[in-house]
């Protein structure tokens, strides 16, 4: 390279979005927030959804305020896996894209499985069963009949509408693609049997691109309205979790990582997919990679506990930072009380701390009896589960995993990244926490050939970034309490 390039990665988590302008001078990597801004559900009548349009005009704004620092050389966009927009003919926007926390897919799996065993489910597409999975949604749309089906041309996930938006092409890129439930893993291809069994349209779906393509060039009307020119838009890893794996700053084979954020993505990194009878049994799943990849992996509710606690207590009246949460967390007795951070209870938003209770209660725990309890039983909890996630990785790899890589927004959480090294008995290395931006950012050099491959990327990321290691302390109290904690949450 005879000159710094600068990729800008748009990147849209479930609490907030942002411009992160990467600047690469053909070694290392600095980023560059150039716009950030609020996200989340909105509640209309008895639904909840995004605002797509909204979220969209800021993308814009990021487009423009990165423009104004200098040239643009590549754009790409990351989010959250399963929800999707429809598409008209004509490429109009048909309703607001639904939140995957929203009820109607409530019951819905059940109703599935009626008419396909969840283990056929399972041996096509390789997926976890979460109700929020497209698979889910679609069919809670096409069992209320909802017209927008039948108005419907094509089906697109949410980094690819904006994808589209930007370029006016209609196609789903393979890591956002494969968290659907409807995708084959093995090749990529949408799987026509189960949309034909379930009555779901197979017309709707679109080309499946890989990361590393060009999608294709931002429209005039945006190049001129944003003064950014006619940028290229690259498919990185459209899942944000993809993206953030890919930023890894792991060498060798005996490691995992955890994707840490309002979900904890934990899991290792496979040359093909992992579909057996123990792989459904533990409900792991096998989302698409970069780099010809694939993500082996658990969700688990990650700091979603913590977020609504801290949602709650704010309209409660005391707006306590994270930083005043996890310190009063430090401060509470250790490994008294324990709960399932993936049951159902947990899914819906609100009334975070009286359900931690409750399950307490129910499983015969005593109840937190302060905020610090609170977040500390979910802080620990959610260690626990690392390390029942760690056992079946190293089970079904036939491997020891020596380190536990912990990369994204949760490794601020230096509490957390402490418990899960004491949990799992592994040193946790953590960082760095912006993974999903340099992930993206370098997945776009790829694309421009300004990088050859994953492990160049990897390198980049090492030179350009310096992690925290954690060490294990106290094991012997987190073994105890992982028996107990099998006991309320097996």
């Amino acid at each position: 390279m005879t000159a710094a390039k600068r990729y800008l990665a748009l990147d849209l988590g479930a609490e907030s979005g942002r411009g992160a302008l990467g600047i690469f001078d053909g070694r290392k990597l600095t980023l560059e927030e150039v716009h950030r801004f609020a996200n989340g559900p909105v509640r209309v009548l008895d639904h909840i959804y995004w605002d797509a349009l909204g979220l969209f005009a800021n993308l814009k704004q990021a487009l423009a305020d990165a423009a104004a620092r200098g040239p643009v050389h590549s754009i790409g966009i990351d989010t959250w896996g399963v929800d999707f927009a429809l598409l008209a003919k004509d490429g109009s926007l048909l309703g607001n894209p639904v939140h995957y926390r929203d009820s109607r897919t409530d019951g819905v799996m059940e109703q599935v499985f009626a008419v396909v065993p969840r283990e056929r489910i399972f041996e096509l597409t390789g997926i976890q069963f979460i109700q929020l999975n497209t698979l889910f949604q679609l069919y809670a749309m096409a069992r209320s009949r909802s017209p927008l089906l039948d108005a419907a041309d094509k089906l697109l996930m949410m980094p690819s509408l904006f994808n589209f938006f930007l370029t006016g092409r209609k196609v789903e890129e393979f890591t956002a693609a494969s968290t659907s439930q409807l995708l084959d893993p093995r090749d990529g291809t949408w799987v026509k049997p189960l949309f034909d069994v379930l009555g779901l349209p197979y017309r709707i779906v679109p080309e499946v691109v890989r990361p590393g393509q060009k999608i294709g060039t931002v429209r005039a009307d945006i190049a001129e309205e944003t003064c950014c020119g006619p940028i290229p838009v690259a498919a990185v890893g459209c899942h944000d979790t993809a993206s953030a794996v890919a930023a890894v700053p792991a060498q060798g084979r005996s490691w995992c990582y955890i994707s840490c954020g309002t979900w904890s993505l934990m899991g290792i990194e496979a040359p093909r997919p992992i579909i057996n009878a123990k792989t459904l049994a533990f409900n792991f799943t096998n989302e698409g990679g970069v780099g010809n990849t694939i993500r082996f992996l658990k969700n688990i509710m990650g700091l979603w506990l913590v977020q609504e606690c801290k949602r709650q207590w704010a309209k409660e009246g005391q707006d306590l930072s994270y930083g005043e949460i996890t310190s009063i967390a430090a401060s509470a007795k250790p490994l008294q009380r324990f709960v399932d951070c993936n049951d159902a209870v947990f899914l819906a938003p609100g009334g975070m701390p009286s359900r931690i209770a409750e399950f307490c209660r129910r499983t015969g725990q005593r109840a937190p009896a302060d905020r610090g309890e609170a977040v500390r039983c979910a802080l620990e909890s959610l260690a626990l589960t690392y390390r029942k996630a760690l056992g079946v990785l190293e089970e079904v790899s036939g491997g020891r995993i020596d380190v536990v890589h912990v990369v994204g927004g949760g490794t601020q959480n230096r509490l957390l990244c402490q418990f899960a090294a004491n949990a799992c008995n592994r040193p946790v290395v953590a960082g760095p926490v912006e993974a999903t931006a340099i992930g993206n950012v370098l997945m776009q050099a790829v694309t421009l050939g300004d990088l050859k491959s994953t492990a160049d990327l990897r390198e980049v990321v090492r030179n350009s970034f310096s992690p925290i290691r954690y060490e294990p302390q106290g094991t012997a109290a987190w073994d105890d309490a992982y028996g107990r904690f099998l006991k309320v949450c097996s």
